[in-house]
């Protein structure tokens, strides 16, 4: 109410000093950095922007392997006589297939970020580390966990890789599966024109 005090006793005032009671970008970095005051943060940093691209590299291989694999069974060689019904099969099959391997994907994230927390030390146990790291990963929420002042920024760091990974994910998984549906659309069109 402090913030809004002023303006609202004063309400002819030009409108446009409400942004002097905001800090600059560059005074909020500042603030930000001294109240974090970690080299590790870097360190972090650096480890979050390289698990997010391994994730990426991993679901664009997932993509691939499923894209391959269901053009190779909707070639024109295997669409012969009665196949339609068993690219449709092998063609599911393989897409929950893919959605196991995208979930696994995110579990080892999870994992990859217990082991990268281990080491500072923060949590008294490592099932802690891995407890806090899947919170953060999945953005449930904080939890129970005390961080100590200068890492209350980890949470966040975490939470922005987790939403990063799942949204690949997820764009990866509706491109394969609009890709399933043309391509079961060209069989079942290729199969009716044969018959």
């Amino acid at each position: 109410m402090a913030f809004w005090s002023p303006l609202l006793l004063h309400p002819q005032e030009n409108s446009m000093e409400i942004f002097s009671y905001l800090p600059s970008l560059g005074q909020l970095i500042n603030q930000v950095s001294d109240d974090i005051g970690h080299a590790q943060l870097y360190w972090i940093i650096a480890f979050a922007s390289a698990m997010l691209v391994l994730h990426g590299l991993y679901v664009m291989l997932v993509v691939i392997c499923f894209h391959r694999l269901i053009g190779w069974l909707s070639s024109t060689r295997h669409m012969k006589n009665d196949f339609f019904h068993v690219f449709r099969l092998a063609a599911v099959i393989s897409y929950f297939i893919s959605i196991l391997l995208v979930i696994a994907g995110h579990f080892i994230d999870i994992i990859l970020w217990t082991y990268a927390l281990i080491p500072l030390k923060i949590f008294v146990s490592n099932p802690d580390a891995l407890y806090f790291a899947g919170e953060m990963y999945v953005t449930v929420g904080f939890g129970s966990f005390q961080l100590e002042k200068n890492w209350r920024i980890l949470p966040i760091i975490i939470a922005f890789t987790g939403i990063f990974a799942a949204s690949m994910s997820a764009a990866a998984l509706f491109n394969m599966l609009s890709s399933l549906i043309d391509k079961s659309r060209l069989s079942a069109n290729g199969q009716s024109s044969v018959s």
